[in-house]
């Protein structure tokens, strides 16, 4: 396993108290940017398990302004949200919509595209748990083929790939785009402070591990995290401009059955499911080594 140097800055935004799952990849995501971002900045929650996190009304553990508002519109809110700072001369403030899959990939797609299209000024950030966590596990597009969730029981398991939304993103031509992961936490602060430099749409992809969703256990996040990367699975990369790809770091590949194999959401998977599985992964890997090569 390769050693990683973490260079997260100390300063601490978040504050204790929240009420996150043990083991939940979201809350330790959220730490990490705004330990980047800073104080001077507002998050937007849509519906999702972080309208719960951080805590009951009035309290917040993010020690930041937030805004909670309806599932679909998270990244048109924050739209809001900025044109208002812009508006009273406060150009120094950043504005992070900060959504699960069911917001981002499904139910808040339509007002995501528009603020792509039209390059707002935001960073949106996708903490991706593969699922409608919050409202009792059931499947999202986010979810992968394969997997158990409440509304994809074992006997008829999810039939349908899970949405490519980095290039559905990248399809807009946004400056800039990145896929990141709590278990490599250098490379999480590095993709915030470059997405802090850029003017224009941000958008983070974060592979946010649920130990109830997964069936994992809580002290396994981090290393679930890491095999999800190590198998190719869940690539680290960066898009700019939609047009130049390039890998943040390349493993050597593992079996996708040892990630698999981590959680209970894929228990009921066959030799020649997992066999499948591995196939597409290879695929797909090989399709974004195609788009790096090519943005040479």
């Amino acid at each position: 396993m390769s050693q990683i140097s973490i260079s997260v800055p100390d300063p601490e935004i978040m504050g204790s108290g929240h009420v996150a799952c043990p083991g939940c990849g979201a809350t330790l995501a959220m730490r990490i940017a705004l330990k980047v971002l800073g104080p001077k900045t507002v998050v937007v929650i849509p519906a999702c398990c972080w309208s719960v996190i951080d805590g009951p009304t009035p309290n917040s553990v993010l020690g930041v302004p937030v805004i909670h508002t309806a599932f679909e519109t998270a990244a048109i809110t924050a739209t809001g949200v900025k044109a208002g700072l812009r508006a009273r001369g406060e150009t120094d403030v950043q504005v992070m919509a900060w959504a699960g899959d069911g917001g981002t990939f499904d139910i808040g797609f339509q007002a995501l595209s528009g603020a792509a299209e039209r390059n707002e000024d935001i960073i949106y950030v996708c903490y991706d748990n593969e699922a409608y966590m919050n409202t009792g596990i059931q499947r999202s597009s986010a979810t992968p083929w394969g997997a158990w969730t409440t509304t994809t029981p074992v006997t008829h398991p999810k039939d349908r790939p899970k949405k490519n939304i980095v290039d559905a993103l990248a399809a807009h031509h946004i400056p800039y785009i990145a896929t990141a992961s709590v278990a490599y936490p250098d490379d999480l602060v590095k993709k915030f402070t470059r997405a802090k430099s850029i003017s224009g749409m941000r958008f983070i992809h974060i592979l946010s591990p649920c130990p109830p969703g997964w069936k994992s256990a809580p002290e396994q996040s981090i290393g679930i995290s890491r095999l999800a990367v190590e198998s190719r699975v869940f690539p680290l990369y960066e898009v700019l401009d939609g047009r130049t790809y390039s890998l943040t770091f390349n493993p050597d590949p593992i079996p996708v059955n040892d990630y698999l194999h981590s959680q209970g959401r894929f228990r009921h998977l066959t030799a020649q499911d997992i066999q499948h599985i591995q196939k597409d992964v290879d695929s797909r890997w090989s399709r974004l080594q195609e788009r790096i090569t090519s943005s040479l």
